[in-house]
């Protein structure tokens, strides 16, 4: 059984920190789960609603509200 080795420490500027050590059937098991989770149809919907339109298009909506039915519920309101 081989091992993959990867540095969990994070301290960049001390030289004197121990690698540790990650099973190898463990790294690729660990990649296995995350390039399924990346494939996964929620991660397909997600991806594209984050596309589905620009920030702008959001703050300034094509109806001119952000609500539409509570804009028209208070426009009928008001002409009544």
């Amino acid at each position: 059984m081989g091992f993959a080795y990867v540095d969990l420490s994070f301290a960049r500027l001390d030289r004197d920190v121990a690698v540790t050590a990650m099973p190898t059937e463990l790294a690729v098991l660990l990649v296995g789960v995350a390039a399924r989770q990346a494939a996964s149809p929620t991660a397909c919907v997600q991806t594209r609603l984050a596309l589905a339109a620009p920030a702008e298009a959001l703050l300034a909506p094509a109806h001119g509200a952000f609500h539409r039915d509570a804009a028209r519920a208070l426009t009928r309101w008001q002409e009544e």
